[in-house]
């Protein structure tokens, strides 16, 4: 177990390894350097936070910072799925996105989710994509999902 200090700020992020920025997420009691750290992760795109960020996705709070973490979460899964080489942790992360899309409640996750689909763009996600557009009810993620498709 690496130690990382609870107190961690933003300009100690940049030094640590994946392994300690994951870490850092857990213990980290402030949501802002929560997002921080995923961002970071995402950037990064190492398959071993992949997981992670399929997780945060997929957890369900009601604190609106926690939202916005699921959020970021979501954007950095599009460039996670990218990059990485092994089908399993690919499909794992388009499975979730595809979940945040037609099941979240908080609709800036759906919109997201949307994003992030829309630029990994394969022909299974056009289908998703299309199947959202039908029973989405927020105008602007649905506008949103509209010009991914280009309708």
């Amino acid at each position: 177990m690496i130690n990382v200090p609870t107190d961690i700020t933003l300009d100690q992020l940049a030094f640590l390894s994946v392994e300690s920025l994951i870490e850092a997420y857990h213990i980290c009691p402030d949501q802002n350097i929560q997002a921080r750290i995923i961002r970071i992760l995402a950037d990064l795109g190492d398959d071993l936070a992949l997981d992670l960020l399929v997780d945060v996705v997929g957890v369900e709070v009601a604190n609106h910072c926690q939202g916005n973490v699921r959020r970021v979460a979501a954007r950095g899964l599009e460039q996670m799925v990218i990059s990485t080489t092994d089908p399993e942790k690919k499909q794992k992360a388009i499975d979730k996105l595809s979940w945040a899309l037609l099941n979240a409640e908080d609709w800036a996750l759906r919109y997201a989710a949307a994003v992030s689909l829309g630029g990994i763009a394969t022909k299974e996600i056009n289908t998703i994509l299309y199947q959202a557009m039908r029973q989405e009810s927020d105008r602007v993620v649905k506008e949103r999902i509209r010009m991914i498709l280009n309708v």
